[in-house]
């Protein structure tokens, strides 16, 4: 039993990372990225998620439907180009399983399986999709007023505010639905004023109704 010995001259494989040829990014609205080797690579993994088809027509179609999608999600960035790329091949593998459910020649359990499967597929989807929106800065955003501070002769209102329009404007004005305005209030008293004064009960005098009567003489008697 002979082996062959590697050839003396073999050369180890050099790459180059930052070819200029590399760095045209010509097809970047399909990967993110400005080196087109990525986006190359990353374009034909989520080609080759679809189904397999021995009919040169539609396997033609299929690929350009997946360049397609991947152009009309437009990833900015590699991290974009490869959730990008997993949300197309989640979708294609959801679709398969809803198809295969359909099909009346199997067993109940099979169905069943299929449409499991499909449910974690979408649910993938929907977390690939809400995690490209938050990559984006699409995420929701809530903002809470903790503390308002309302001056004396002034009163906060928190809603929707419209100003009327001017006689003889064409021109609409587009106005914040929640902010703060000031609207003004007859001046309070000042803390500091002058106070009247107001007598207490206490001191008050009040005429008190005299202690004498007049008793009968016929009560004296008895």
């Amino acid at each position: 039993m002979s082996m062959k010995q590697p050839a003396a001259d073999t050369k180890p494989t050099i790459v180059v990372a930052d070819d200029p040829e590399d760095l045209q990014g010509k097809l970047k609205r399909f990967g993110g990225s400005q080196s087109d080797n990525w986006n190359n690579l990353l374009a034909n993994q989520a080609v080759s998620t679809l189904c397999p088809t021995n009919n040169a027509e539609t396997r033609s179609r299929q690929y350009s439907a997946t360049l397609a999608a991947l152009g009309g999600i437009g990833p900015k960035d590699e991290v974009e180009g490869m959730i990008a790329a997993q949300l197309i091949a989640a979708h294609y593998a959801a679709m398969e399983c809803y198809r295969r459910a359909m099909v009346s020649e199997q067993t109940f359990e099979g169905r069943h399986e299929n449409l499991r499967q499909a449910t974690k597929l979408s649910r993938a989807s929907a977390a690939l999709l809400e995690a490209l929106n938050r990559h984006r800065g699409k995420g929701q955003q809530k903002v809470t007023v903790e503390h308002v501070h309302v001056h004396a002769g002034g009163q906060a209102i928190v809603g929707t505010v419209e100003r009327p329009t001017p006689i003889g404007s064409t021109k609409s004005e587009d106005h914040d639905a929640r902010q703060l305005t000031h609207a003004h209030q007859p001046a309070m008293r000042s803390p500091n004023a002058e106070r009247e004064f107001v007598p207490s009960t206490g001191d008050a005098e009040w005429p008190l109704p005299d202690a004498r009567r007049t008793v009968s003489r016929s009560a004296k008697g008895k």
